[in-house]
């Protein structure tokens, strides 16, 4: 498993032992008290919602058996998350005076309500587009180590290819060797048998000639 995956993991985990803490001693406080406890759930539930994107774009970038079982886990902390958001919706529900009060203040803090809305917006969209290119970079980088890996798979078999004809060519050569010492034997051979025919024909050639001279020595006296 990532190590990156399970630090994010365990923050995540903390954070939210916090926040169920919060939300528990939250609902006991009224006014002032409860606005404060309340603002800083939900800081901490923007957090853990960066926290959970972080985990998504970490599990997403790993091998498919172990983004599986990441994003899986990555589900249920999901919906851990939304259980605490609905708890604090219901803890934070206002007071009829409270209402009214918001109510008068509402025409006041329109524009700033809409301006605060727009900046969320462009943030989210930056967010969001800083989110895409680093899912384009992750995939740049496994694609260029899957080249990588490729390319020195390509080296190794051409290797192993130049090694196999360097032998072919050294038991050729040898062979190429043996070849011409055999022609070299059977050309001494030859020279010998051609010799010998010579020397076995003269010597015949001089026993006809000493059984002629016999006979003819023999008719002559």
């Amino acid at each position: 498993m990532s190590e990156v995956f399970e630090g994010y993991e365990r923050h995540y985990s903390e954070l939210s032992a916090n926040l169920s803490r919060k939300c528990t001693a939250a609902s006991a406080l009224n006014g002032e008290q409860k606005k404060q406890r309340i603002s800083e759930i939900k800081n901490g539930l923007d957090e853990a919602d960066n926290l959970l994107r972080k985990m998504d774009l970490e599990a997403r970038s790993l091998q498919p058996s172990v983004k599986a079982m990441l994003l899986a886990k990555l589900r249920e902390y999901k919906t851990d998350l939304n259980n605490l958001k609905a708890e604090v919706k219901r803890i934070s529900s206002l007071s009829s005076s409270q209402v009214a009060r918001e109510d008068l203040l509402e025409s006041g803090m329109a524009d700033a309500f809409s301006a605060s809305n727009d900046q969320r917006g462009r943030l989210l969209m930056t967010t969001e587009r800083l989110n895409q290119s680093s899912d384009r970079i992750k995939e740049s980088r496994r694609t260029m180590l899957e080249t990588e890996e490729l390319g020195v798979s390509i080296l190794q078999d051409l290797h192993q290819q130049r090694q196999s004809l360097l032998h072919a060519h050294k038991t050729l050569h040898g062979v190429d060797e043996n070849v011409s010492k055999s022609k070299k034997i059977l050309t001494a051979m030859s020279r010998r048998m051609s010799r010998n025919k010579w020397i076995i024909g003269s010597i015949i050639a001089a026993l006809v000639l000493a059984i002629l001279f016999i006979i003819y020595f023999k008719l002559t006296h």
